[in-house]
């Protein structure tokens, strides 16, 4: 990620403008859809359109669920389209190229092939990223191996496994330990015994080898995740790959019912979903997979339990606050920063605006989860909450009302309180940024004004990246112009040398004799 911050921004931007009557992209969820959904290599595609303060105006189309960005899933298809037989095809064949070289059934089995080994023969392929049979060595016999394969690092799959950092599809940010510990020690306080992890492996790696090392601990874990990578390191029953945004288990009926077991087990007691989605991904497709796998979890309980909510944790940053709430109702935002071991702003320990903005949202009363006091967590008595040291509790609001983890200040021309960076604006009639720019469209691109598209695509930016990528290629090609000129007189002046030796030589040669 080469600017976080200014990735960052544009998320937060995304996060605070995409409700009703915002521009640019927005899912299209058919009440009763008539034909199913195009399939790419992820699954069932999703129905997007483009609009325009919340008028559609153009053609609705399919394309990925998962990828937002072209270069990692090109398909797209009109609605409306039709498709000859070649093409469909086609794009069968190239949808069958993409899955994975082995089955799920393949991997369990070489799975336990593999923990039969001697330890000197359990080899990993740093480069291919995958564990390794004899049969394998002499084909990675070129690649980058590590031996002495532990049982302690097939326990822990996410350090040896080389993070995906595609923010808007992948987006392996992994818990770090402090966060891991924090959510595992939480979940016997809640009387918890069973987690579904969405997206959280390194989660999953904690509660399994809590429960291998301590006989006290009963908690059980199943793990879905997009990653095929992780079928070699459990077996069907512990992981399924799957698609969250398209609920979509890639592996057909036999990892569905895994999941609709493992959630509807003790007629669904104790059980809670804890899912870390891509910060780049749209909130409105993982609602509605989320409310896909809450109403699986319901078909197990009786008509008595009908006003039960499946506890869940919902990772994600503060400023998706109004979106996820938008629906989920019930859902309230915790104090808690969590932090990540790969991510280079997600940190602990940090202060102001360079605190981690990643918090939990959840459906079970925030005055049952305590926060860790040695970190400054105190309890507030009037919310009947933790909440961070320096979130104060405002009178006016009668709430402690910072998101951020700063102290915010109370501003009684908006009647709420507001980031201690912002000020009132009178012409604007709200608080902001002294440096933003008065009367500046709230929806739209934040750089030129114009309402049919985002920041991220602005055809201003677009042309400076033009410019400064003719720029960079003309002084490439000086370089190497001025290298091979470089060389050139170098050569002649080697030759040059040699041939006056070569005359001196015959000169003396020729007194000599």
């Amino acid at each position: 990620m080469a600017a976080p911050r200014d990735w960052l921004g544009a998320v937060e931007e995304e996060g605070n403008s995409g409700l009703q009557g915002s521009s640019g992209v927005e899912v299209v969820f058919p009440s009763d859809p008539a034909t199913p959904a195009p399939l790419c290599p992820h699954g069932p595609t999703l129905l997007f359109v483009k609009v325009n303060q919340g008028k559609e105006e153009s053609r609705r189309f399919y394309a990925c669920s998962a990828c937002r960005d072209r270069k990692d899933c090109n398909f797209f298809q009109w609605e409306d389209e039709k498709l000859s037989e070649a093409r469909l095809a086609a794009r069968e064949a190239h949808n069958r190229r993409c899955q994975p070289p082995l089955s799920r059934a393949q991997c369990a089995e070489r799975y336990l092939k593999f923990i039969e080994l001697p330890l000197a023969e359990r080899r990993f392929c740093q480069r291919c990223q995958q564990l390794l049979l004899p049969d394998d060595w002499e084909k990675h016999r070129e690649h980058w191996v590590v031996g002495n394969i532990s049982a302690s690092q097939l326990g822990r799959p996410s350090q040896l496994l080389r993070p995906l950092e595609n923010k808007k599809t992948n987006a392996q940010y992994l818990f770090a330990e402090r966060t891991c510990h924090f959510l595992v020690d939480l979940l016997p306080a809640l009387g918890l015994t069973r987690v579904l992890c969405v997206g959280t492996p390194r989660l999953h790696e904690l509660i399994r080898l809590k429960a291998s090392g301590d006989e006290k601990s009963n908690i059980k874990s199943l793990l879905l995740d997009i990653d095929f990578r992780y079928s070699q390191f459990y077996m069907e029953d512990s992981f399924c790959r799957y698609n969250m945004f398209n609920h979509h288990f890639f592996d057909g009926k036999a990892a569905l019912e895994v999941c609709r077991t493992f959630l509807q087990e003790d007629k669904g007691e104790g059980v809670i979903m804890v899912t870390d989605p891509p910060f780049g991904g749209l909130v409105e497709p993982l609602a509605v997979t989320f409310k896909k796998l809450i109403a699986m979890w319901k078909e197990g309980q009786s008509q008595d339990s009908s006003h039960k909510e499946l506890p869940v944790f919902w990772i994600f940053p503060y400023f998706f606050e109004s979106r996820i709430r938008q629906f989920f109702p019930s859902f309230c935002m915790l104090d808690y920063q969590v932090d990540y071991d790969n991510h280079a702003l997600y940190k602990h320990g940090k202060t102001g605006r360079k605190q981690s903005p990643v918090r939990i949202f959840t459906n079970i009363p925030p005055s049952k989860i305590i926060l860790p006091s040695e970190e400054g967590y105190r309890f507030c008595p009037l919310c009947q909450r933790y909440v961070s040291l320096e979130n104060q509790h405002c009178e006016h609001c009668n709430s402690c009302t910072s998101k951020d983890g700063r102290k915010w200040n109370h501003c009684f021309l908006c009647k709420k309180c507001v980031k201690p960076s912002w000020i009132h604006c009178s012409l604007c009639g709200h608080c902001a940024l002294p440096d933003h720019s008065c009367g500046a469209p709230k929806d739209g691109c934040f750089i030129c004004g114009e309402l049919d598209h985002k920041r991220s695509t602005c055809p201003q930016i677009t042309a400076s990246k033009k410019v400064i990528k003719a720029v960079r290629k003309q002084k490439q090609r000086k370089s190497k112009k001025t290298k091979m000129e470089t060389v050139k007189e170098q050569s002649m002046n080697h030759t040059s040398v040699t041939r006056k030796k070569k005359r001196r030589e015959r000169a003396h040669q020729y007194l000599c004799s």
